[in-house]
């Protein structure tokens, strides 16, 4: 049986309803720690309600570096257990939603004098497949490389190591987990913005929150509420065990052509100028250079951009890897910058970015709880704890629902080639039956280049409460970063498709894609500076 349309009509229709009763669980953050903690709630029959202030995914979960990993460093720390969970659910994830979270093999070259060499390199790693169950490693001599990594330096090369982790679209992921709860009951709206917590004799016992599309207020009442808001995790939480804090750290990436930079592996290095590890792996058609990590000094209510010391950055760790392919500002294609919710404290003032701890943390209050920090792999883990913390103010026990993040789909006949078939139903999971209709209404066509389908984009229009042309085209569907401009040659296409399943006239469509263009030139662009 086919649910709802998920589109602003329901939005309206379910605001009118979410005053009254009292729910037990109001999740507060629509990324992936938040969309993770409504889920686990909705299937114990908790009547749970998320509310996300911008949209889905807005924030860090769709700008993140699109691994899912164990966290190799983490093992070099010392921290085993952050480490053993971590690989533990990537396997999970790969193994129950392939197509959405797949493996992405790694090549780490060895230059003669670098640290660390194959020997040390490989202990780590021995110790790292031994907490997945499974020898994903091996060394390479330098006279493979030529077929594995044709444009990597070579001077001074003494082989490489190959391991591996896996990759996702971190949005889809979001939008996968919230569909999941949605079939649970979970209700999740977007762009409502809550303002205060309502405290009641030294408990949380609601929230008071703005309609950012209509201006409404709403008061709200729960029995407990759970704080998944990523760097905004100081802004509403009461103020005790202020020690701890959020540090926003910034991690910014290029998105070039695949056929600028063609890459198999991901190439895990580290940067010249500061030893720190840096990325190019292929993601979805296209090749990306990533990450920096350094403190975010911007309101973060903006859309997080890089700068142009971080472009100049990752075109010289491009450069430093692959000197022969000659990367330069001229053919990055995209960028995006994400805000990491990194838990620091009082004592750790003077500590570089790339030294503080991954490690999450809760915080806890009469009637609310707050998640800092966090990894977008462990989203299961971090749901459950935070789940069991507020189970004391609910009084509903956290009952055992087994280990699966998603539930088993017997899957969907589609007019696909089996690669299409399986990215299809991996980000979509229970829908992928409904969304076949929509395939054979609208063809089984791509959007130019790239794997994402035309009936993908009608789809979402109408089933992913999609508010703004850039919901749709930045979280639902990657476009605006895999296309040139943003996909401004295609926004009239998407127009003749999209508009009238979003319901808007004319002059909404032109406003929507003027503030569209605005934004990517902003955010998801070259710095001013350097496009001049």
């Amino acid at each position: 049986m086919s649910k709802p349309a998920w589109n602003a009509a329901w939005r309206d229709q379910t605001l009118t309803q979410i005053e009254q009763p009292e729910w037990d669980l109001i999740v507060v953050g629509g990324g992936i720690t938040g969309a993770g903690i409504l889920r686990e709630a909705a299937r114990r029959g908790w009547r749970c309600l998320l509310l996300e202030q911008r949209d889905f995914a807005w924030g860090t979960s769709s700008r993140s570096s699109k691994m899912v990993h164990g966290g190799l460093r983490y093992v070099a720390k010392g921290q085993l257990g952050l480490t053993r969970d971590s690989v533990r659910e990537r396997q999970r994830l790969l193994a129950e939603a392939p197509g959405l979270v797949d493996p992405l093999p790694f090549l780490f070259a060895h230059y003669r004098g670098a640290f660390p060499g194959p020997a040390l390199f490989g202990t780590l790693l021995s110790v790292y497949d031994a907490l997945a169950g499974q020898r994903l490693h091996r060394f390479h001599p330098s006279s493979a490389l030529p077929y594995l990594a044709p444009q990597i330096k070579t001077a001074g090369l003494t082989g490489a190591t190959a391991f591996q982790d896996a990759v996702t679209d971190d949005a889809r992921l979001v939008m996968r987990v919230l569909s999941e709860a949605r079939a649970e009951g979970g209700v999740a709206i977007n762009a409502m913005q809550v303002e205060q917590l309502t405290r009641e004799q030294g408990a949380v016992r609601g929230l008071q929150v703005l309609d950012r599309e209509t201006g409404r207020h709403y008061q709200l009442r729960s029995k407990a509420v759970a704080l998944a808001t990523g760097a905004w995790a100081d802004e509403l939480r009461g103020k005790a065990n202020r020690r701890e804090h959020i540090r926003p750290l910034r991690g910014s990436h290029l998105v070039l052509p695949a056929w600028r930079l063609p890459v198999a592996h991901a190439f895990s290095f580290m940067h010249a100028a500061d030893k720190r590890p840096v990325f190019v792996f292929p993601w979805e058609g296209v090749t990306v250079i990533g990450t920096t990590d350094l403190d975010h000094q911007q309101p973060l209510n903006r859309d997080a951009a890089i700068s142009a010391a971080e472009v100049d950055y990752l075109l010289a760790a491009c450069a430093q890897q692959f000197p022969t392919a000659k990367v330069a500002a001229a053919d990055v294609l995209a960028t995006w910058a994400g805000v990491r919710p990194v838990v620091s404290d009082d004592e750790a003032a003077n500590k570089k970015p790339s030294d503080e701890t991954r490690e999450h943390a809760l915080w806890v209050e009469p009637g609310c709880v707050t998640l800092a920090g966090g990894k977008l792999t462990t989203f299961r883990l971090l749901a459950l704890e935070v789940l069991n913390a507020c189970s004391a103010f609910t009084g509903k026990a956290v009952s055992d629902h087994g280990s699966r993040v998603f539930a088993e789909v017997a899957p969907a006949e589609l007019p696909l080639s089996p690669q299409a078939a399986q990215r299809l139903h991996g980000r979509y999971g229970r829908d992928t039956a409904q969304l076949a209709a929509w395939l054979a209404q609208h063809g089984s066509a791509c959007v130019a280049h790239t794997q994402t389908l035309w009936a993908e984009l009608a789809w979402a229009a109408e089933h992913e409460l999609v508010l703004h042309l850039d919901d749709l085209l930045l979280r639902r569907t990657r476009l605006g970063l895999l296309l040139p401009h943003g996909g401004q040659a295609w926004l009239p296409a998407i127009q003749t498709l999209c508009q009238p399943l979003l319901g808007w006239d004319g002059a909404r469509w032109a406003s929507e894609q003027a503030a569209y263009l605005k934004l990517w030139h902003t955010s998801y662009s070259l710095p001013e500076s350097i496009r001049a």
